[in-house]
């Protein structure tokens, strides 16, 4: 079995894993509240956790790793947004729901195992209050309910802060019904034009942190093995539902994980600046979803994230040069050793796709093709990619045997002879790409072709081009 390492937030040390359950292995990781498109910081913890989804199922088999990841789908941004427009609540997060599911399969990751709406679970959610101000941990005000910070002793361990520290940096709201300036909303309550449902407290709607740890336990049990999500989430959002789960006597997440925040050419991705955008953005750009997944595990998951113009392109050079050496070949029988032991420590990704280059270099196609797929590349499900498949065997060889031309006519110092093989492929949409005089890699933008006669057609011009030029 391939031992796996996972850096843990909790203990601030790279550890062991063990699963609780070998047969079921569990991870929950928080996902978007969804009154908008998700934009590109967003996808980073969708795309870090789809690749440990699929390692885990690698290492321990598809049927034995459960994987939740939640929809925020009651919440007052949700409300704000329905405010402006006029639209129902319920329209809005149905279509942003589906645009998140859309946007994200679009960079290749896999659907979780479950993916629950956090107003399925309203009455987990109140049972689990209920349990919480039974035991004293919790207290009810002014139609509101508040976890009592002070009655758990451990309160800031994950973040590493005291109570006090918290309390002076922290924008917490001051309510005289506070009896701590950190305690927060359980269940608070709703106007007539706000969601909300029936409670011991009245008619109201539960508190963001609340929600995770009622679906989790539901769905995943008190003890679970990985809790996921992003760095920014980590205070307070993970600290409140570690506080609240152990309280009501939940073992709750063994491994906490963080990813690092993104970042656009340097700067911290705002609409101030201009640099802020969707996925959906890049994708109607015409950057396919593959190239933003590519960006995203070039650099390691707890490493702040840069995305820029620069890494995009040779990220889209990269995959069509990979894409160009696997076409209609067979892959692998499985990914390749060295692969699977860099994702196995803490998920070095970078570490991964260095072997993917090694086996792009030596000519490794099969190993090539099923050591990315662990990582979500070269797949037939990633968007805004032409159809190379459509391109058959016998138009691929006499391209080739044109950009050899075209590369020795460079050679040569012929460059109006090379220019016109390349304005001429150009003109078939075959775009070429040279690199000190040399052809490094062709690619074909418009290859669908709808009928063997039209492919027959695109072979003969091009034997016809090539026989022209001797």
């Amino acid at each position: 079995m391939t031992t796996l390492k996972l850096y843990n937030t909790k203990t601030r040390s790279k550890e062991v894993f063990q699963p609780i359950d070998p047969e079921n292995v569990r991870m929950y990781v928080c996902g978007p509240t969804v009154y908008d498109r998700a934009h590109l910081g967003n996808a980073r913890p969708v795309i870090v956790f789809d690749v440990l989804f699929r390692l885990l199922r690698h290492i321990y088999g598809a049927k034995h790793v459960t994987y939740v990841r939640n929809f925020t789908d009651v919440d007052d941004k949700i409300n704000a947004r329905a405010a402006e427009s006029g639209r129902a609540i319920g329209e809005i997060t149905a279509e942003t729901t589906q645009w998140f599911l859309d946007d994200m399969a679009e960079v290749g990751a896999l659907e979780p195992t479950a993916m629950p709406r956090a107003t399925q679970y309203i009455a987990q959610m109140v049972a689990m209050i209920e349990d919480l101000i039974a035991k004293g941990h919790a207290y009810e005000a002014e139609g509101h309910v508040l976890f009592a910070v002070e009655s758990y002793a451990e309160y800031g361990a994950l973040s590493g802060r005291s109570v006090d520290d918290m309390i002076a940096g922290a924008r917490v709201e001051v309510a005289p019904y506070k009896r701590n300036p950190m305690d927060f909303v359980l269940w608070k309550p709703s106007s007539e034009d706000l969601p909300g449902w029936d409670s011991p407290w009245g008619r109201g709607r539960p508190g963001w942190h609340i929600e995770c740890s009622a679906m989790a336990r539901d769905l995943l049990g008190e003890h679970f093995d990985i809790h996921g999500g992003g760095i920014d989430l980590q205070f307070p959002h993970h600290e409140n539902e570690i506080a609240q789960s152990r309280c009501a006597g939940h073992g709750f997440a063994n491994v906490w994980m963080h990813n690092e925040m993104l970042q656009v050419e340097g700067k911290k991705m705002s609409k101030s600046l201009g640099n802020f955008f969707t996925v959906r953005d890049l994708l109607d750009q015409g950057v396919p979803g593959e190239v933003i997944r590519f960006v995203m595990l070039s650099t390691h998951y707890r490493k702040p994230m840069d995305w820029t113009e620069k890494k995009r392109e040779e990220a889209e050079k990269t995959l069509r040069k990979w894409r160009g050496l696997v076409t209609g070949i067979e892959p692998a029988s499985s990914p390749a050793p060295e692969v699977i032991a860099a994702l196995s420590d803490d998920l070095n990704v970078p570490g991964a796709m260095a072997e993917l280059h090694r086996f792009a270099a030596e000519g490794e196609a099969g190993q090539l093709a099923a050591s990315a797929a662990v990582l979500g590349l070269l797949g037939d499900n990633l968007s805004n990619w032409p159809a190379v498949s459509e391109v058959s065997e016998e138009i691929r060889e006499t391209i080739g045997e044109l950009v050899s031309i075209w590369s020795d006519k460079r050679e040569n110092k012929l460059w109006d002879e090379a220019d016109e093989i390349r304005s001429w492929l150009l003109s078939k949409g075959i775009r070429l790409t040279s690199q000190k005089g040399r052809a490094s890699e062709w690619h074909h933008e418009n290859p669908d072709i709808n009928s063997d006669d039209e492919r027959d057609l695109r072979a003969n011009d091009l034997r016809r081009f090539k026989e022209s030029l001797k």
